[in-house]
């Protein structure tokens, strides 16, 4: 598997082309905005119908991810489920699907504000945890430092080879890393918005996802 390697805060990480986190010394895997049921949601409210594969292509990404990493403990960084009520509707494949993939490993589900409260699988739950020189919640929050966070999407813009492209990004500066959602059918926040550039220090860099992640200064 294609990774990036980084530091952050001392902790030796790697970022994974699908826009998980590993961190080795701690046998950890870390995603972010899984929105597990998102599909449904647009029908609920009246809109577009979406492939009602969302789900399962998220949790087979999972699925490699630990099978690649050999990770004995995951953090979900909040809104795993697009709401508590999608949570509760996952089929009884998809619920089983999660429960063994929690077989074994420790688990945490980070509170997000799609999914404020206890959802019916297991796991623990969390608003935020520490661990080592890393605190890792769903919203970066102002003057933090070794915050790792999701919750905004972000997505880099750039040109290659003569074309516009836009992918999903990590971003890292020393006092904070965001990683991007890594479930399927989620849109993203453009890394030159000024929320993100209100967040991030000027010599921020991006993480690019896709098949061989690369680091670039953060787009703005």
């Amino acid at each position: 598997m294609n990774t990036h390697a980084f530091t952050f805060c001392d902790a030796a990480l790697l970022a994974l082309p699908s826009g998980a986190l590993h961190w080795p010394d701690e046998r950890l895997l870390v995603v972010s905005d899984l929105h597990l049921g998102k599909a449904a949601r647009p029908v609920a409210g009246g809109g577009a119908l979406l492939p009602p594969y969302d789900t399962q292509e998220t949790l087979s990404r999972l699925d490699r991810d630990l099978e690649a990493t050999g990770a004995r403990a995951v953090i979900c960084l909040g809104d795993s489920f697009d709401s508590v009520a999608a949570g509760a509707a996952l089929s009884e494949d998809e619920t089983l699907w999660i429960t063994r993939l929690q077989a074994g490993r420790r688990w945490l589900w980070i509170e997000g504000n799609h999914d404020p409260g206890p959802v019916g699988i297991g796991g623990a739950h969390a608003r935020q945890h520490r661990l080592g020189p890393l605190t890792f919640r769903h919203i970066a929050t102002p003057g933090a430092r070794g915050e790792v966070s999701g919750h905004y999407h972000p997505k880099a813009r750039l040109a290659l080879r003569g074309r516009a492209i836009t992918r999903a990004c990590f971003l890292t500066d020393e006092a904070r890393l965001i990683l991007p959602a890594y479930g399927a059918y989620t849109g993203g926040l453009h890394t030159s918005h000024a929320t993100l550039r209100g967040l991030m220090a000027q010599d921020a860099q991006a993480i690019l996802t896709g098949q061989r992640p690369m680091a670039i200064p953060m787009p703005r």
